[in-house]
């Protein structure tokens, strides 16, 4: 069986991520365009809409993102994605995630995480995230479902400068959220 970077659907009784859709920004957009949300993160002019037109299109291109609705209220909680696919080192890595502040300490963010991690657990034996430096909200929130700082490395996402990221690994064994 071959790991589907962007499947149908993900869900559970908090949320839903579907694959993203070109049709998608507006909706992502006016969830984006607080600059609070980017505050820690290493690109904090995300949510200019040029500078996000320019992360969605990445998005688009990397045919591994989803946009993330909350079952409830049907409204857009966010957006994150698979990148980085490694058959070799059997690994993937989920990030350029980012939630609207309404759903911050809600439990949107673990619920995601849970999702993907388990879809991805089926197909990789490791999942990697990057974490910007000084991006500590997003740290202490992997590091609570058991992630392991394993290195630093300087990430040019893309069409940005490059910044310092931290390397976060879970490993499947250990993966019991």
């Amino acid at each position: 069986m071959s790991f589907n970077l962007q499947p149908t659907t993900l869900a559970d009784k908090l949320i839903r991520l579907v694959p993203l859709k070109e049709e998608d920004f507006e909706a992502l957009y006016a969830v984006a365009s607080d600059p609070l949300i980017w505050e820690q993160h290493p690109n904090k002019d995300r949510y200019k809409r040029e500078v996000f037109q320019n992360f969605f299109q990445g998005a688009i291109e990397s045919k591994g993102a989803f946009i993330v609705y909350e079952q409830a209220s049907g409204q857009v909680v966010g957006s994150s994605r698979y990148y980085d696919f490694d058959e070799t080192n059997n690994s993937v890595t989920v990030g350029y995630t980012f939630i609207g502040r309404d759903y911050w300490g809600k439990g949107h963010n673990k619920a995601l995480k849970k999702l993907m991690f388990d879809y991805a657990f089926q197909f990789v034996d490791h999942i990697t995230l990057h974490i910007g430096a000084t991006n500590f909200r997003s740290q202490k929130a992997i590091e609570k479902l058991g992630a392991k700082k394993i290195d630093e490395i300087e990430v040019a996402y893309y069409g940005e400068p490059v910044k310092l990221n931290f390397v976060y690994q879970v490993a499947k064994k250990d993966w019991a959220v």
